[in-house]
């Protein structure tokens, strides 16, 4: 099935960003997500999963294992499993993303602070 935003499942996550769930599969999960400027995920690491962002639009801050990354459009990076990370907007526009997690996160994620 063709999949995109205006068809995948939706969650709200933090104060303001958006989710969308382009394959829900067990063995590896994609998600679009949208962060407006100023926000960030909790810090936190997967025990099993191995995660790639890429960059679609905006720029992306990606602080792992205390060294922070600027990724613009067009970028990307891999977290491999337990990298402690956490995705932030410092920029002054919208930042949207594709996470391509295997195996899925569901059930893998620790908070961290």
């Amino acid at each position: 099935m063709k999949r995109n935003i205006d068809n995948a499942e939706h969650y709200n996550w933090g104060a303001e960003c958006d989710g969308w769930i382009l394959s829900p599969r067990p063995e590896m999960m994609v998600i679009q997500e949208r962060m407006p400027p100023a926000t960030a995920e909790k810090r936190h690491y997967h025990n099993v999963a191995r995660q790639f962002f890429y960059v679609l639009s905006g720029e992306l801050t990606m602080e792992l294992d205390g060294t922070y990354h600027s990724l613009p459009s067009m970028s990307g990076i891999e977290i491999p499993p337990l990298g402690r990370h956490q995705a932030r907007n410092d920029s002054g526009a919208d930042v949207h993303f594709l996470v391509i997690s295997s195996p899925t996160t569901r059930g893998d994620r620790v908070d961290l602070e």
